[in-house]
């Protein structure tokens, strides 16, 4: 099980990750409206591996950021079923973000560093502590 400090912070983590969801999910949708409204929004340079339309990235984040939103909300009930879909949300807004690196880099790797604690926290936590 841990430490009581390590499932104190895994406990606290996990009532962070819905929060954080919460707030992942809103900026995706924003980010993705702004990219969809507006092609000249994200720009990147030619030599970019991974180059789609901005239009594809604005629904990618649109799409997924509507997930995150409603998982942030299902993890408030410490379901196992909400904590293994933030996992596994959590999991694609870090690699969304990593292919996202040339468009706001500063950005993204703020948000891959969200991602990785919330599921570190979803996976340590016991929902029993909530």
């Amino acid at each position: 099980m841990g430490s009581p400090e390590s499932r104190a912070w895994a406990a606290g983590g996990m009532v962070f990750a819905a929060s954080a969801a919460l707030v992942m999910g809103v900026w995706q949708i924003v980010m993705g409206i702004a990219a969809v409204a507006d092609d000249g929004f994200l720009v990147v340079g030619e030599e970019y591996l991974y180059d789609l339309d901005t239009t594809a990235w604005g629904w990618i984040h649109i799409v997924l950021g509507a997930l995150v939103l409603l998982t942030g909300f299902l993890l408030f009930s410490g379901s196992t079923f909400a904590r293994s879909m933030g996992i596994f949300f959590a999991c694609l807004v870090a690699v969304d973000n990593f292919f996202f690196l040339p468009y706001y880099p500063l950005w993204s790797l703020i948000v891959i560093a969200l991602a990785v604690f919330v599921m570190w926290s979803l996976a340590t936590a016991d929902s029993r502590d909530l």
